[in-house]
Parts: C-alpha cells; sequence; structure tokens
C-alpha cells in the first residue's frame, strides 16, 4: 500500500476501532480511541507570582507553581465521551517565615479541531505553607463531556478514507486527506483537553518571553 494510503489509514484509527498490528489486504491497522488527548497549554503550565506585584526583577519573585503529572481516565460507552483528569501543582516560595494560604486558578478546556474552543471551566487549587515550609503541593481535577456524535466520522467520509486500494489502482497513491471536505470532516471530529493556569496578560507575556 501507497505511503498516502497508510497516512490515511491511520487518520481513521483516530475514530475507528480495531486490533492493533492487524494486518489485512487494505494495511496494518493501529488501535486509536476516540478519547481526546489530554496535554498542557503551553505557555499556561507554570505561574510566577512576584511581590511588589509589578516588578518582574528576579528579587520580586514570591511564588513560582507548576503543574505536573498529568493523569486521565475515558469513558467513551455513551452518548457523552467524558475525560476524568487529574494532575498535581506543585509550588515554592521565597520567603518561608508564617503559614500562608495561596490559591491558584486553572482551567480545563476542550477544543475542537485544534483552534475552536466549545468548551471552557475555571477552578481553583489552594496550596497551604506551614511556617518555615518552603514548597508546597496539591491534586488539581477537572472533567469534560464531548458528544460523541460530533467527535464521530460521517460515514461517506469514513468510507472514503477506508476504501480498500489495490496495486495498479490508479487512486491508490491519492491521500484522502487531499480533498478538502474529507480534510473539513477530520477535523470537526478532532477533540483534545487543555488544562493550565488561568492567567492575565502579564502573566502570559512574562511566560512567553523569559
Amino acid at each position: 500500500m501507497s505511503k498516502a494510503a497508510a497516512a490515511a489509514l491511520l487518520s481513521l484509527g483516530l475514530f475507528g476501532c480495531a486490533r492493533e498490528g492487524d494486518i489485512q489486504s487494505s494495511g496494518i491497522l493501529a488501535t486509536y480511541t476516540a478519547c481526546p488527548p489530554v496535554a498542557i497549554a503551553a505557555p499556561t503550565g507554570d505561574v510566577t507570582l512576584f511581590n511588589p506585584a509589578g516588578s518582574r526583577d528576579a528579587s520580586a519573585i514570591d511564588v513560582v507553581a507548576q503543574i505536573t503529572n498529568v493523569r486521565s481516565s475515558c469513558n467513551d460507552s455513551g452518548e457523552y465521551i467524558v475525560t476524568e483528569v487529574t494532575f498535581d501543582v506543585q509550588a515554592q516560595r521565597r520567603d518561608g517565615r508564617g503559614a500562608r494560604d495561596v490559591v491558584l486558578p486553572y482551567f480545563a478546556t476542550v477544543v475542537q479541531g485544534g483552534t475552536n474552543v466549545v468548551a471552557k471551566r475555571v477552578s481553583r487549587a489552594g496550596l497551604r505553607f506551614e511556617d518555615g515550609q518552603l514548597r508546597a503541593s496539591t491534586r488539581g481535577t477537572a472533567s469534560t463531556q464531548v458528544l460523541r456524535a460530533a467527535a464521530t466520522l460521517p460515514e461517506d467520509i469514513r468510507r472514503q478514507i477506508t476504501r480498500e486500494r489495490r496495486a495498479g489502482d490508479p487512486n491508490a497513491a491519492i491521500d484522502p486527506m487531499a480533498d478538502p471536505a474529507v480534510r473539513a470532516a477530520v477535523e470537526r471530529a478532532r477533540f483534545e483537553v487543555l488544562i493550565g493556569f488561568e492567567l492575565d496578560q502579564d502573566q502570559l507575556r512574562y511566560n512567553a518571553t523569559r
């Protein structure tokens, strides 16, 4: 099978179900899931708090926190694909004197086609620094839903991508993804979950330029 046809078949795997490694007349199938991938949205995986707030000097860094150990579970058996996400928030402060509570807002978004945010929820992670303690950590959670019908390719698009291609077929080397209609349908059915700290414009600018 041509490289283009193989690539198209793997693209289908994002929305189909087959046993990984199965060899058929149309090629080797890889197993994928309808569950959306989960990732940290750059550059929102860490946050820096300053004191005084308007300073950006290294000596003014008050608290630094980061999201790490992201884990997810997914239930795609019903009308909605439900993704549960957990992660750790680890923080360090400059001055360990006195007990202190720090609350950091974070978000979970569902993105369709790589650019379209279709859902967003903001939550808060509370960190407790005991007197003399420089480090603290807590657990964050998020839950998202994606309508299964929205994440499923139309049958005519699926057939176009998965149709059997034989040697000598003049269309065997044509990548179905070259068709704008096919490409658009695949993009519409592609979802991902992104998490990160809810940053203001100054914090985003600092993360992007430091």
